[in-house]
């Protein structure tokens, strides 16, 4: 399943005249297949009133959030760079770009405008979102970042971000025990951190523990009864320990609950179970 774990907030003046539903230049890729972009008839209004007030950022800036909410991500980020190329010290402009940036899956393009933010107020937001990235690229900077956000004695929630972090970094650098023991202390201060469940269950996983793995997927689908992810795992878990009936349960409860999880269509394929 598409991994997206810290919570994603949505994220110049266009040449063309819309419809609600763009041409066949303007679709995005979706489970591998191309889908056309609609707009919404709020979004096809402010883009209207913009060419009437060009000099609006606010009105730019909810354009550009409105693009990005429907995957019109070029479209967005043109948005944006005409923003920053106004006010080249705006805070929030060089967030939202990375932000649009890290929707759009171009990761490096999000890492250097967070960097850009951070440069101009270090916010524990960007500082967190940057970190998550560079963790999963596994570079150890991000272990100094989390740590210094934690020593701001900001919430529970957010410390629990911090560990999560660091988790999500000794995960991929395969050090098994920091991982879990990160992963425990994240959910000790936010038991709701559903992603920490997943990355631990998935420490067991990777190492071939799938009883371990099931149960924490379990207790996660426990502690959120729609949590999709909860579910396609424990039906890998299943569907690994040779449980084809109980996988596949997993698995078409995981399309009830989230209808473009192809990796649980993939999954029923292979038990030939469609």
């Amino acid at each position: 399943m598409n991994k997206k774990w810290l919570s994603v907030i949505p994220a110049a003046m266009i040449l063309m005249t819309f419809s609600c539903k763009n041409n066949e230049n303007n679709s995005i890729k979706k489970n591998g297949k191309n889908v056309d972009i609609e707009y919404s008839e709020s979004l096809i209004s402010d883009i209207s009133l913009l060419k009437n007030h060009p000099d609006s950022n606010g009105l730019r800036m909810k354009v550009a959030l409105g693009m990005d909410s429907v995957g019109d991500y070029k479209n967005a980020l043109i948005q944006m760079d005409s923003l920053i190329k106004r006010d080249s010290s705006n805070y929030a402009f060089y967030f939202t770009k990375a932000r649009i940036s890290q929707d759009n899956q171009d990761t490096t393009q999000a890492i250097n405008n967070y960097k850009k933010a951070i440069k101009i107020y270090p916010a524990p937001e960007s500082i967190l979102f940057l970190a998550n990235l560079l963790a999963e690229r596994k570079d150890s900077s991000c272990l100094k970042m989390a740590k210094s956000v934690k020593a701001m004695r900001l919430s529970a929630s957010d410390n629990a971000n911090c560990d999560f972090i660091a988790g999500v970094y000794y995960a991929r650098t395969k050090d098994s025990s920091n991982a879990l023991k990160n992963f425990n202390s994240a959910l000790n201060l936010n038991y709701t951190l559903m992603p920490a469940y997943i990355e631990k269950g998935l420490v067991y996983f990777d190492n071939k523990d799938y009883s371990k793995a099931l149960n924490t997927f379990k207790f996660a689908s426990q502690v959120d009864h729609l949590y999709a992810d909860a579910y396609y795992y424990m039906a890998r878990s299943y569907e690994m320990m040779g449980i084809k009936d109980s996988a596949v349960l997993r698995f078409k409860q995981t399309l009830s609950l989230d209808k473009s999880a192809v990796e649980a269509e993939d999954g029923l394929k292979r038990l030939n179970a469609q």
